[in-house]
């Protein structure tokens, strides 16, 4: 053995130092704040401008002009029917959402999948085909119209017409709020209770109902804007008839048809406060729920 070699069989061996694996979401200040920037410049031009331009129009003759067109009487016709609407659809979209998320999630059966996607079906299908389905149904020519008519109920045209129509495409909001959360529960919950010998209704009233309140109180939040906002299946079905079949969102495209722009964007304005609304009860709610939830199961 060579004297080189020797030395280098005597060399010590350096340990290799362990491998550092970057943060994957510590960039650098200048990405970071390039993405803020980014982000604010896209809700600027998308959000904030225009609900600033409905805004800055409706007021653009004086809050007198714009309190005159609020209180229009086929403008408080208007918002009247689409409270009610919403009072009747948001109820009954809940009972529907809690039974279908309870049996998506603890049970197994034949046609769960189809019913999953059925409850999408909203989700995919235009508004407007909604409201044609149920001219189709509900129509002069259909069988249960005239049916109906006979015995003095009018769908079509009418109160019912409008609340159906809204139904149809919000009742997915409740559900898909639920099934996820009360999938991932499990029924170890509801087990327990029941092998303590409290009953059905004792189970849901005092431990799944309140596992999935926070999800319900989301999904009504969702499905009461969507159902004030509601425009294309609600033009279909309500004939328009002012004073009677005409919600906010109809009435404010019969006014700026009607060339009518300050009032229009008067009533539009309603319409943006009561959406900014919902957005500060989902914040609140969002900010209750994380502290509910940090303080433990006790609270």
């Amino acid at each position: 053995m060579t004297d080189s070699a020797a030395a280098g069989l005597a060399r010590p061996v350096r340990p290799s130092r362990p491998r550092r694996f970057r943060d994957p979401t510590a960039e650098s200040a200048t990405v970071k704040w390039a993405l803020v920037a980014l982000a604010l410049a896209f809700l600027l031009l998308v959000l904030f401008l225009p609900l600033a331009a409905v805004f800055g129009e409706a007021l653009r003759r004086g809050w007198q002009v714009a309190l005159e067109s609020v209180s229009d009487p086929d403008a408080l016709s208007a918002i009247r029917l689409t409270l009610l609407v919403a009072a009747i659809a948001v109820p009954l979209n809940c009972v529907f959402g809690v039974a279908a998320a309870w049996a998506i999630a603890k049970f197994e059966f034949k046609g769960k999948s189809f019913l999953i996607t059925l409850i999408d079906l909203p989700f995919s299908v235009s508004p407007v085909i909604a409201g044609l389905v149920y001219i189709l149904l509900f129509g002069a020519g259909s069988f249960l119209g005239p049916l109906l008519t006979s015995w003095g109920m009018q769908v079509l045209f009418a109160v019912p017409g409008v609340v159906l129509a809204t139904i149809f495409v919000t009742f997915p909001f409740v559900a898909r709020e639920l099934i996820p959360l009360m999938q991932e529960q499990g029924t170890g919950d509801e087990e327990a209770a029941l092998s303590l010998g409290a009953s059905g209704w004792q189970t849901f009233r005092h431990v799944t109902l309140p596992n999935i309140r926070w999800g319900l109180l989301y999904g009504v939040l969702l499905c009461s804007a969507r159902a004030m906002g509601e425009f294309g299946a609600v033009s279909v079905v309500s004939g328009r008839l002012r004073g009677e079949t005409v919600t906010m969102p109809l009435h404010v495209e019969i006014l700026y048809n009607e060339y009518n722009f300050v009032a229009a964007f008067a009533v539009a304005s309603l319409l943006a406060l009561l959406a900014l609304a919902t957005l500060v009860l989902k914040a609140l709610l969002e900010r209750v729920y994380e502290r509910d939830r940090s303080a433990g199961p006790g609270h």
